[in-house]
């Protein structure tokens, strides 16, 4: 089911009237797709954030009510400011919720490779998110991955990954999307200690044919 988000339109255009809105906790946007003519409208940051707080997070599926009429769309863009990382505008696009559409989900990886742990390595993503193709209604919020059968010289490629009916991944089949990282570090303090010991060795070892410290004889 899509998350309602209501919308206002009619904003002014300019940027002294998008920093207007941005201060006053509103967003200008812009909704397009589908052979419409792109809209300009404006959200509550509040009402946004709440739209989008669900576990699909950006990935949400919105009603965005725009006047009278009513569109099914999705987050194409979140343009933040550079500082305050606050969102400055946002771009929505009209979707088809028969029609398939490509987005980037996020990878979250499960289960513990105890047979990893026990000779000191560690599982690692690749990536953090996977792009697939689906309806809208076919869209996972994420991607999980069991990592519990992975061994010392596993790799999970794109091709390994289950996902779920209806749901097809885009990209190379041989992307490695999970692999082992060794972290085992080798004892070096034996060498060290080996080494130091040789130093000293060459301090206390007087030069061939050097008279002792002690019959020294004063200059002339």
């Amino acid at each position: 089911m899509a998350t309602t988000l209501q919308t206002k339109i009619g904003r002014k255009i300019g940027s002294a009237e998008s920093r207007r809105l941005v201060a006053t906790d509103h967003i200008p946007g812009v909704i397009y797709g589908h052979g419409m003519v792109p809209v300009k409208i404006t959200v509550d940051r509040r009402d946004l954030r709440v739209a989008l707080a669900g576990p699909a997070g950006v990935n949400t599926i919105l009603e965005l009510h725009v006047g009278d009429a009513k569109y099914p769309a999705i987050v194409k863009e979140l343009q933040r400011d550079p500082v305050k990382r606050v969102v400055r505008h946002i771009d929505f696009m009209q979707i088809s919720l028969t029609e398939l559409i490509t987005m980037d989900i996020p990878v979250h990886l499960t289960g513990t490779a105890k047979a990893v742990l026990s000779e000191g390595g560690l599982v690692d993503a690749t990536v953090n998110t996977i792009q697939v193709r689906a309806t809208a209604a076919n869209i996972p919020n994420e991607i999980l991955i069991d990592v519990t059968a992975m061994e010392m010289q596993d790799v999970i490629r794109l091709s390994d990954v289950v996902l779920p009916n209806g749901v097809s991944a885009v990209g190379d089949p041989d992307l490695v999307v999970v692999t082992v990282l060794e972290t085992k570090i080798e004892e070096v303090a034996p060498v060290v200690a080996a080494a130091v010991e040789g130093a000293a060795a060459a301090v206390a070892t007087p030069e061939a044919g050097a008279a002792p410290a002690g019959d020294a004889k004063p200059s002339a």
